[in-house]
């Protein structure tokens, strides 16, 4: 019962998929939750790759299609993650301390830098995943991709990486996963992408490639909220997810 609490939790977290929610939240359990989120939003990543698929077949301008994929995504998602993207590109640009700034972070209003942000990134990703359209593979690859940009999260959440304060979401799932398993995730995702690359006839080192520059970017995000706010926050979790995303699909491309 308790994997199942935590799939309802993860669900619940990091879709809009209306659930159950569990009796009580443990840091084992939002462990787990977060373990498990690439496989919960498994209905978003096929909802992504069978727009991208239907829009292809239609012969629709990859570019829109693409577009309305990026859309239906964030409000499979609530906009969740899009939104933490905005506070924390706000946060880490202000010139105060760390208190204010996460001041700046919890307040939710998007400034010019929360602004900037979700332009680059959301015209990151409909630009690479209009590449995609195209493939006969793409939709498929999104699809997964989509899945495996959620697996930034347990990064994120590893003991070690300190919360920067004792309220909020993020609170929940700070220090919950063991480094062991963190790595041991994405190991798997590393070889998955390796074999998925192989088996469409392209060099394996590919997916070594992507992994990696996924890793970089969220290590880089990591430091620098640590570096300016303390620690990591919920919000931080949500940018290092939509930035993986633009740079796992441009990767692809």
């Amino acid at each position: 019962m308790s994997v199942l609490h935590a799939w309802r939790l993860s669900v619940g977290t990091f879709t809009a998929i209306p659930v159950t929610p569990p009796p009580a939240v443990t840091p084992h359990l939002s462990g787990v939750a977060i373990a498990l989120a690439p496989l919960a939003v498994m209905p978003l990543a096929v909802m992504v790759a069978a727009i991208l698929w239907a829009g292809r077949e239609l012969g629709l301008a990859p570019i829109a299609v693409a577009a309305v994929a990026v859309g239906a995504l964030a409000l499979g998602s609530r906009a969740f993650h899009l939104d933490g993207l905005s506070d924390t590109a706000d946060g880490l640009t202000s010139s105060y301390d760390a208190t204010r700034a996460l001041e700046v972070v919890k307040l939710g209003n998007a400034g010019p830098a929360g602004a900037a942000a979700l332009a680059i990134v959301v015209t990151a990703q409909v630009g690479a995943l209009s590449a995609l359209v195209t493939a006969s593979w793409g939709p498929l690859a999104a699809g997964v991709l989509v899945c495996v940009s959620r697996a930034t999260a347990v990064l994120g959440c590893m003991r070690g990486v300190r919360g920067a304060r004792k309220d909020g979401l993020g609170v929940t799932y700070t220090e919950t996963i063991a480094p062991a398993v963190a790595i041991a995730i994405w190991v798997v995702i590393a070889l998955g992408l390796c074999a998925g690359y192989a088996a469409l006839g392209e060099p394996w080192w590919r997916g070594l490639a992507t992994t990696g520059a996924a890793l970089l970017v969220i290590a880089w995000i990591l430091r620098r909220a640590i570096s300016r706010f303390g620690g990591v926050v919920g919000d931080v979790f949500g940018a290092t997810v939509e930035i993986s995303l633009a740079v796992l699909l441009l990767s692809a491309t």
